[in-house]
C-alpha cells in the first residue's frame, strides 16, 4: 500500500508498480460505480456538446485505467523521484482530506490517486489521456515526444487540481 513507502531509500519503479496494483486489487466494482455517479454528477455543469466525450474521456482515463493497473503484468526499470512522489503524495492526501469535509465517499477518491500515481510516475504520462477535450475545444496532445495541456497553466493555483505533478507541459498555443 501507499502507506508502505519508504523515502529514505530509492523507491524502484517496479516496487511502486507493484504498491499500486496491491492498491488497485482493493478497488471494488461498486467503488467505480460511485466514482462514475460523481463524475456524471460534476458533469451536470460541463456543456450539453461536451458531456459525452467528457464522460467518455474520464471512463477511458479513469474507471478503465483500474482495470490496466490490476492486469499489468510489464516490468518497469528504473526509480521514481522520490521529492516528486513526496509533493504528489501530499497534494493527494489533502485533496482527500478535502473530499472527507464535503461528504464525498472517499473510496471512490483511490481511483483518482491511484490512476494519477500510475500515469505520472509509471507511465510518464500526462494525468489526462492525450486526446482528452477540455471546454473551448482544446485537447491534451503529444508532439515532439511531449506532452501538452490547455489547461495546465490556468489550473497551478487550484487546490484541487492534479495539474501540479502532472507531467504535462502548458500548451502555448492555447
Amino acid at each position: 500500500m501507499l502507506t508502505e513507502l519508504d523515502f529514505s531509500i530509492e523507491i524502484k519503479k517496479q516496487d511502486f508498480m507493484n504498491i499500486l496494483k496491491k492498491d488497485a486489487s482493493k478497488v471494488h466494482i461498486m467503488d467505480l460505480m460511485n466514482f462514475y455517479l460523481i463524475l456524471a454528477a460534476e458533469g451536470k455543469y460541463v456543456q450539453e456538446h461536451y458531456k459525452k466525450e467528457y464522460l467518455e474521456a474520464y471512463v477511458k482515463g479513469f474507471i478503465l485505467r483500474i482495470k490496466e493497473i490490476k492486469d499489468n503484468k510489464n516490468h518497469y526499470k528504473g526509480f521514481i523521484d522520490g521529492n516528486e512522489l513526496k509533493k504528489a503524495l501530499k497534494l493527494l492526501n489533502q485533496q482527500e482530506k478535502n473530499i472527507r469535509e464535503i461528504t464525498r465517499d472517499p473510496r471512490s477518491f483511490r481511483v483518482y490517486t491511484l490512476i494519477s500515481l500510475y500515469t505520472t510516475f509509471i507511465l510518464d504520462e500526462p494525468i489526462h489521456m492525450v486526446g482528452t477535450l477540455f471546454p473551448g475545444g482544446f485537447r491534451v496532445k503529444y508532439e515532439n515526444k511531449k506532452y501538452y495541456c490547455p489547461v495546465k497553466e490556468a489550473q497551478k493555483d487550484n487546490p484541487n487540481a492534479i495539474c501540479g505533478f502532472c507531467i504535462a507541459e502548458q500548451d502555448l498555443t492555447v
